[in-house]
């Protein structure tokens, strides 16, 4: 696998090797001791997979410690924008995102540290979107940002009228209200 670094630390892309023939593909989607080495030491405890349509997006999800989550994400079928937000407080590269299309074709994934909020907005007709996480899922810790926080003029690369949102993302504040963020001087993967 090549890792692709960001302008964000720690945030990365992941491009497989593929092998074509005229049977198809082959990739090895995950490999704990080469993820170890070349991104860093995570141990993921749940998968998860969701199916949405055109349109559809979801974040700027998070889980406020001690339940905060890496994710590494992939799309199965379709295209989504995919997006971390840097809500390390302190960090030098607060409040900025790394946004990279994620498809079907290309067969990228996308790490997402702890430390930051997550979202993707869906731009094929329909998308499956598989991602793994190392904590598991803990409802207690949910922690949201605005999907369209003028201050972090994210282009989700859908028109605004085209969005679709849950009735809870319809209502996060935006980061500067946000009480729950995380501390860029604090190791959070102890």
């Amino acid at each position: 696998m090549e890792v692709i670094k960001t302008a964000i630390e720690g945030v990365v892309i992941i491009e497989p090797r593929l092998f074509n023939d005229q049977r198809g593909y082959f990739f090895e989607s995950f490999s704990q001791r080469e993820f170890d080495e070349k991104v860093r030491p995570v141990h993921f405890v749940q998968d998860n997979e969701s199916k949405s349509s055109y349109g559809v997006l979801r974040g700027l999800h998070f889980q406020k410690p001690p339940f905060a989550q890496s994710k590494l994400v992939r799309v199965i079928k379709g295209a989504v924008l995919d997006v971390a937000v840097d809500i390390r407080k302190g960090s030098p590269t607060f409040g900025q995102h790394v946004a990279v299309e994620l498809t079907e074709d290309n067969h990228r994934q996308f790490f997402i540290p702890r430390g930051f909020a997550h979202g993707f907005s869906v731009l094929s007709e329909e998308v499956i979107f598989q991602y793994k996480c190392d904590n598991f899922y803990a409802p207690q810790a949910e922690g949201a940002i605005a999907w369209n926080d003028p201050a972090l003029a994210i282009d989700w690369r859908l028109p605004e009228e085209k969005v679709k949102l849950s009735d809870k993302d319809k209502h996060h504040p935006p980061l500067s209200a946000t009480d729950c963020l995380f501390d860029y001087s604090e190791d959070l993967y102890k």
